[in-house]
């Protein structure tokens, strides 16, 4: 997993384990597993929210993980050009490479341990495809994507695109060193991450090694989500078992706990897992495709948008790998 690590984890700064006096541990609500899915042109994902209550997901709305697979010649596969509005999308990439472009000039390679989060803020089209080399070729792709819902006075905002590259994360450890904490949004223990949000949300990337622990402090007014990419471990003080693309979703308190089991499986010995949380935005949801408002009628409004082409232009020299797409994905 080549996202972005160090040599050394004990030159990092550490992030100190909050006091057991006065810290309030979070207690696992629930552990979800995530079914298997297709996405776009028939790439696999995991659907990670699967069986999650809406309510302690605000303000989250879907996240996928994509892959890890590894892919033939010829097979890599991305999306059509397809409409968003109203909220922002958080392409994470682990492994492997995307490109990414859209309607509003935004666009590039995203590849190893980088983001790029796109606002989709009052309509956009883009599109997000493997390099035509990597179709080729082939190989090994693996990286999440996430939606982060955006507040009723901020949906109307202009489109804007980040490129966070790897390197530029926030770097931590735990105190003994046996975890790497990737800070890629929002802030752990003073250290801030490169995103830049509308909605005050937190985005970690962790891999805990074999028998390790992880204790991160955690604002109590966010909620708090972990989701396995590989490996196992557990949650919380009480050691909740977590596998592979399982979710935990916590409780409240100021502290959360994970844990990676001292008897791994071979092929991936360290426990992988994105913790994420943010404020509840607490407004009402229409969700429909690519479409999150808070009313019927707006998502009603964008789908007439869309039709009517003013999300912006598919640009000249588009990427070839597929054709203009007119589908809602």
């Amino acid at each position: 997993m080549p996202a972005v690590t160090v040599e050394n984890t004990l030159l990092l700064p550490r992030v100190a384990e909050p006091d057991p006096v006065t810290a309030q541990q979070r207690p696992v609500r629930r552990v979800t597993s995530a079914p298997q899915g297709f996405e776009g042109e028939g790439f696999p994902v995991y659907r990670a929210f699967a069986g999650v209550p809406t309510r302690e997901l605000d303000p989250f709305i879907h996240m996928d993980q994509m892959g890890e697979v590894e892919y033939a010649p010829g097979e890599p596969k991305g999306t059509a050009w397809h409409p968003h509005r109203g909220f922002e999308t958080v392409t994470y990439m682990i492994d492997g490479r995307m490109d990414h472009q859209d309607s509003h000039g935004g666009g590039g390679t995203i590849t190893d341990g980088a983001t790029q989060w796109m606002t989709a803020g009052s309509g956009i089209l883009h599109i997000e495809a493997p390099p035509e080399d990597l179709v080729v070729s082939g190989g090994l792709f693996h990286g999440v994507q996430l939606w982060v819902n955006l507040p009723r006075a901020n949906k109307w905002n202009a489109p804007r695109y980040q490129s966070i590259e790897g390197p530029e994360s926030a770097l931590l450890s735990s105190p003994d060193g046996g975890a790497l904490v990737r800070v890629i949004a929002g802030e752990v223990a003073g250290h801030a991450g490169p995103g830049s949000t509308f909605t005050p949300i937190t985005l970690v990337h962790a891999t805990v090694s074999p028998g390790a622990r992880l204790v991160l402090p955690w604002r109590p007014d966010f909620n708090a989500l972990a989701y396995v990419l590989s490996g196992r471990g557990t949650a919380g003080a009480e050691r909740r078992p977590l596998d592979a693309h399982q979710m935990a979703v916590f409780g409240s308190g100021d502290t959360l706990t994970l844990e990676a089991t001292d008897h791994p499986d071979s092929r991936t010995p360290a426990l992988d897992v994105l913790i994420l949380g943010g404020r509840p935005i607490r407004e009402p949801v229409a969700h429909f495709g690519p479409f999150v408002m808070n009313t019927k009628a707006e998502v009603i409004q964008a789908v007439e948008d869309f039709e009517r082409g003013r999300f912006g232009l598919e640009p000249a020299g588009r990427m070839p790998h597929t054709a203009p797409g007119e589908e809602l994905a």
